[in-house]
C-alpha cells in the first residue's frame, strides 16, 4: 500500500470521492501542512491505495477533476488545491497528471505538488461524513454530483452506487 495526500475544497467531499474507489485501503479526512508558504493547515485527505489496482496517476486524475483545480487559491489557504507526496518518487507522477489535464482543459491548473509534511485528523463527528448519512443536505447538494461524475468518468474504479455501506467496503481490498 501507499500513501499520498490530496487537497482541494472541502474534506468532507474529498473524503467521499475517494472512499468511493476500488483500490482505495483507506482514507483520512483531516488537515495537511506542508513547507513554507503551503506551511498553514489546509483541509485534505491521505488516501492509502493499491497501486495495481488505482495508479498514482488516476488518483491524481480523479482528484483535478472533483474540485477546483483551475481557480488560483493562495498556498496558505485553507482550501489549497494540492497533492501532498510523500517522496520525491511521485513527484514526476504527479506533475505530469496535472499538466495532461492542463492541457485537456485548455486552462492554467494551480493544484500545487507538496512534500508532506504533517498531519492532524478532523473532529471525529465529521469522519466518514458522507458514509455516515449520505441523505445530509450537504451530502446531497455537494458530495453526490462530484460521486455521480466518478461514477461516469471511471466507471471501472467506482465502488456500486450507495444502497447501504456495503457500497464502500474496501476490506477486501478492491
Amino acid at each position: 500500500m501507499v500513501k499520498v495526500g490530496l487537497g482541494g475544497g472541502c474534506h468532507w467531499c474529498t473524503e467521499g470521492v475517494f472512499q468511493a474507489l476500488r483500490g482505495v485501503a483507506e482514507v483520512a479526512q483531516g488537515y495537511v501542512q506542508s513547507d513554507a508558504p503551503a506551511d498553514t493547515w489546509s483541509e485534505g485527505v491521505i488516501v492509502t491505495f493499491d497501486p495495481s489496482v488505482i495508479p498514482l496517476a488516476t488518483l491524481c486524475d480523479v482528484h483535478l477533476r472533483t474540485h477546483s483545480a483551475t481557480r488560483a487559491c493562495s498556498p496558505g489557504s485553507k482550501y489549497r488545491s494540492a497533492i501532498y507526496i510523500f517522496d520525491d518518487s511521485q513527484r514526476h507522477e504527479a506533475e505530469l497528471a496535472i499538466v495532461r489535464f492542463a492541457e485537456e482543459a485548455g486552462k492554467a491548473v494551480h493544484t500545487l505538488v507538496l512534500p508532506f509534511r504533517s498531519f492532524r485528523a478532523s473532529d471525529e463527528r465529521y469522519q466518514n461524513y458522507y458514509r455516515t448519512d449520505p441523505s445530509r443536505p450537504f451530502c446531497r447538494r455537494s458530495i453526490e454530483p462530484k460521486l455521480d461524475h466518478v461514477r461516469r468518468q471511471f466507471p471501472e474504479l467506482a465502488l456500486p452506487e450507495p444502497g447501504g455501506n456495503q457500497a464502500f467496503d474496501n476490506s477486501d481490498g478492491s
